[in-house]
């Protein structure tokens, strides 16, 4: 989700060790601990908003997703197992096409719902004063009520985790801004504290020490029920980094539930050696290293309409990293030329009517019947590494009774796979091998 392009310099591996290692004496007490911890996730859409209608949630979805693509690939990117039973379990909440985790952060605790972005590094909320924010529902986190709240002081290695820090004299601390390719922006004074997840296996797991930022200047795509974003991109600040292999791999899973997914039924995030997927059906490819380090980019050969291949580019020559894996965006989103043939492809095989709402123009929509009589589409992920969507994730409904194919285009080289394809299957990040893997399954049953 960060717009900007980040530059680290070789001090930030001294300070990203003594990261790792302050958050290792903390939560390395147990077996259990040392596995790693399974997370809840809310989805943006249904649990914060459930008077907003299909066709308002679906809208803001997309909206939101247009700017992320065209920031990411035009600033940053060079162009050329089920979980594991000893793993700790808590849970994302779905929200307006997003997802929610709730942390809890300081002592006393206080509960925060972020959402969670594989597009960017920095775990933020709000704070106390903020003067300058947007509307939030809950009180606000204020850092003098905290006993293990502290500030990073500036100059330090933590304060350069960030290339967009600066010294506050006299109080030397250090204040950060993070931009996000929506036009989003956070500002405030980078700080440690401690987090505690809750656990779907009754144990919280808490972790000391973790640097994140305390916005007090707050403005964008945001809504009243966000507090804050958590950044897990590969970048040094990110929380996957500062973790590191505290509990004993530098990797994590999501499980995502389907868009429109009970409230009562959360996704699954785990972190740790007991999230590694595999397993029947299981799929990997490789990441691609490019010129930002926060993104997870991976090279897609094409996608199969049922059984007719369309290349990724019709001139043949496929750029390695042309695709990133984001859960903070919704929708799938190709090049223009890509999605043109995608779409056509669809209307060749769909024997149905499309539907023509002024609302939901242009995307291609059809009747309920378009998830029975639609074709799966396959990504064909360098590797052979070959991930069937299903219908329910390539056909949102939009409004009540009508589906529309949740994929759209942009005037950039490279894409985005979105959370709505992600949707019903185990993703394992595997930052140690830089691999990513794909296991086809019911998330709602996890």
């Amino acid at each position: 989700m960060a717009m900007k392009k980040l530059t680290f310099p070789c001090l930030l591996l001294i300070s990203f060790a003594l990261l790792i290692t302050s958050i290792r004496a903390a939560t390395a007490r147990s077996p259990l601990s040392r596995r790693g911890f399974t997370a809840h996730l809310f989805h943006r859409d249904h649990i914060r908003h459930p008077g907003k209608a299909p066709a308002q949630r679906y809208a803001d979805a997309f909206r939101r997703s247009f700017a992320r693509v065209q920031g990411r690939f035009q600033m940053n990117i060079a162009i050329p197992p089920s979980f594991h039973p000893d793993t700790v379990q808590s849970d994302i909440f779905p929200d307006n096409g997003e997802y929610v985790l709730k942390v809890l952060i300081g002592t006393p605790p206080y509960d925060v719902y972020a959402i969670v972005d594989t597009g960017s590094d920095l775990f933020w909320t709000q704070c106390l004063p903020c003067d300058q924010c947007y509307p939030q529902t809950r009180a606000k986190y204020n850092p003098k009520s905290s006993s293990t709240y502290r500030d990073v002081a500036c100059p330090s290695q933590q304060c350069q985790l960030l290339d967009t820090t600066s010294c506050a004299s006299p109080s030397n601390r250090c204040n950060y801004t993070y931009g996000y390719a929506s036009a989003s922006l956070t500002k405030g004074v980078l700080a440690t504290e401690t987090l505690t997840f809750a656990s779907a296996k009754g144990k919280p797991v808490t972790l000391r020490n973790v640097v994140f930022g305390c916005g007090h200047n707050n403005s964008g795509t945001f809504n009243e029920n966000e507090m804050g974003l958590v950044g897990l991109g590969k970048g040094p600040v990110s929380l996957i980094s500062q973790i590191g292999t505290t509990f004993g791999a530098r990797q994590f899973s999501l499980c995502l539930v389907p868009f429109h997914t009970p409230p009562t039924i959360s996704s699954k995030m785990s972190f740790g050696s007991g999230s590694r997927v595999s397993g029947p059906g299981t799929v990997t490819t490789s990441l691609v290293a490019l010129q930002d380090p926060t993104y997870y980019l991976v090279t897609l050969n094409g996608i199969s309409v049922g059984s007719t291949y369309l290349p990724f580019s019709s001139s043949g020559s496929i750029a390695k990293g042309n695709m990133i894996i984001d859960t903070g965006t919704p929708p799938t989103i190709v090049p223009r030329d890509f999605y043109n043939r995608l779409e056509a492809e669809v209307k060749r095989v769909v024997e149905l009517t499309p539907i023509d709402d002024p609302q939901l123009r242009p995307q291609l929509c059809y009747g309920s019947d378009v998830q029975a009589k639609g074709p799966l589409l396959t990504a064909h992920f360098d590797g052979k590494a070959n991930v069937v969507l299903k219908q329910t994730s390539t056909f949102i409904e939009a409004k009540d009774g009508i589906f529309c194919f949740a994929m759209t285009s942009t005037d950039s080289p490279g894409g985005i796979l979105g959370n709505f394809a992600q949707t019903d299957h185990l993703i394992g990040f595997d930052l140690d091998k830089s691999t990513v893997s794909f296991k086809p399954t019911d998330c709602t049953k996890q």
